[in-house]
């Protein structure tokens, strides 16, 4: 085949004639899913003739959208598009200086939280990512946060969608190699697979690309790896975005190596959190699993959203999965565990804005206002936030944080950096929404707690004292 034309259109046009003795009636349906997964198809051939090499990785892509599942959140596709959409606005390599500063700015950080905390380092090593880092190291644990919803969507998504197929279903059509319209394969047909199989490795890769649209979106939005509030590295460090603090400085009156040094303090005083408090990352992570184990899905309201929609351009289906299309219902149950990980979240970012505040106000003069840039910040959330409240069904945000910060103010004020830390003692010890509507009293309720805990664990003692009396032979038997 000569080479083909420059104009784009005509690339094109010349591309559908060759996927066309391939694909047949579903040549337009497969350009779609080539735009879906960031493939332009005018750009792709670059002029030339469809080679065998690209026409093999053009498959294989194709293969891998509607059969390849490793679980309720397909990884390879949530990968791919959170990388593609980290690098939409630029992601440019980080330069040695660039990576240096950053480096010197934890260090620094870590120095002044010595004074403020009696937390100590996190011990791990201080980084600086590109966005694209950032989804590297990160994507694993958000596949981890939404998997316990996404097993319950994909399977209600194959479910919808099956029936949708029903007459073909019903008709063996599915099964063989001559299923129409279906694309062939160098490992066969997707006609040789299973129906229900099919539709559940389609539901894994819509809501794959739901959490890669998503962490791609916030991959342009933190300044570290812990300021979303939820642990999402599986070993210690402590990390900056340059590129993501360079344009938020960019808009302040701060200069940026000022604005630099304060997410430097708050992501080390996160890590630090993270680090030694050592039941905090799966407390968190317990509360959103069990949030998602009694989440129900609409089935009806699902099957009304994707009645219209052409199941075979996943792009269309993520457009239609990304709102609160799984009708998911809040019980008693759900509610309660939503307001514990509410405040949850609510207290980690009080304590790391009080004790970023007090390591960072003597050398900062800008310390207050960027403060409040961040309070204001954390609570409006972002794009990629709401992405994940239609895919966890709640929102990782601290509605209470200044309440929170207010009650950990108070407890410095009144008893020192010990008694604010003391805190994280114990999960079973972490302030209510009581204590955050009065933190005054939070002192006198705990020590309350404690002198009950100690009356029980005194009485306990005492029975089991009596107990093991009675059952010991006396000195005569003996």
């Amino acid at each position: 085949m000569s080479d083909l034309p420059d104009d784009p259109d005509e690339r094109e046009r010349a591309l559908r004639d060759a996927l066309r003795g391939i694909f047949g009636d579903r040549t337009d349906e497969v350009l779609g899913q080539m735009r879906a997964q960031g493939l332009d198809p005018a750009a792709l051939m670059g002029g030339a003739a469809p080679d065998p090499a690209t026409m093999q990785h053009l498959m294989n892509q194709l293969q891998r959208l509607f059969t390849s599942s490793d679980g309720p959140v397909n990884t390879e596709v949530a990968h791919d598009l959170a990388r593609q959409v980290a690098v939409a606005e630029g992601d440019p390599s980080l330069t040695g200086a660039q990576a240096r500063s950053a480096q010197e700015a934890l260090s620094v950080a870590e120095l002044w939280l010595d004074a403020a905390t009696d937390l100590p380092p996190s011990g791990g090593p201080a980084r600086a990512w590109s966005r694209s880092e950032w989804v590297e190291a990160t994507l694993p644990a958000w596949q981890r946060l939404v998997s316990p919803v996404a097993a319950s969507a994909a399977d209600a998504l194959a479910t919808v969608l099956g029936e949708q197929l029903g007459d073909q279903l019903g008709d063996g059509d599915m099964t063989g190699p001559g299923m129409p319209g279906l694309p062939v394969f160098p490992g066969g047909s997707l006609g040789d697979l299973d129906p229900a199989a099919m539709m559940r490795s389609l539901g894994s890769a819509v809501y794959g690309m739901q959490v890669g649209q998503a962490a791609g979106t916030l991959s342009r939005e933190v300044f570290g790896a812990t300021d979303v509030g939820v642990p999402l590295l599986g070993e210690p460090a402590t990390v900056l975005v340059p590129t993501n603090v360079r344009a938020f400085a960019d808009g302040l009156d701060s200069p940026f190596e000022e604005v630099q040094l304060y997410m430097a303090v708050r992501e080390a005083a996160h890590a630090r959190l993270f680090v030694h408090v050592p039941w905090l990352q799966a407390h968190l992570h317990g509360l959103v699993e069990q949030y998602a184990r009694g989440i129900t899905i609409d089935l009806d309201a699902l099957e009304s959203q994707v009645r219209d929609i052409d199941m075979s351009d996943p792009e269309a289906l993520r457009g239609a999965l990304s709102g609160d299309v799984f009708g998911l219902h809040n019980t008693p149950e759900q509610q309660a565990t939503l307001l514990r990980l509410e405040t949850a979240l609510a207290l980690v970012e009080g304590w790391v804005s009080e004790v970023a505040a007090t390591a960072s106000l003597p050398h900062l003069p800008h310390s207050v206002p960027l403060r409040e840039m961040i309070r204001r910040r954390r609570a409006a959330g972002g794009p990629a936030e709401h992405t994940f409240r239609s895919l966890v069904g709640l929102e990782l945000r601290p509605r209470r944080s200044r309440d929170a910060a207010a009650l950990f103010a108070h407890l410095l004020t009144t008893g020192g950096p010990a008694a604010r830390d003391a805190v994280w003692d114990h999960p079973d010890l972490l302030p209510g929404t009581e204590d955050l509507d009065d933190p005054s009293g939070y002192a006198d309720r705990r020590a309350a707690q404690d002198a009950e805990h100690s009356d029980v664990d005194a009485a306990l003692a005492q029975i089991f004292s009596e107990s093991s009396d009675e059952g010991s032979p006396s000195d005569d038997q003996g």
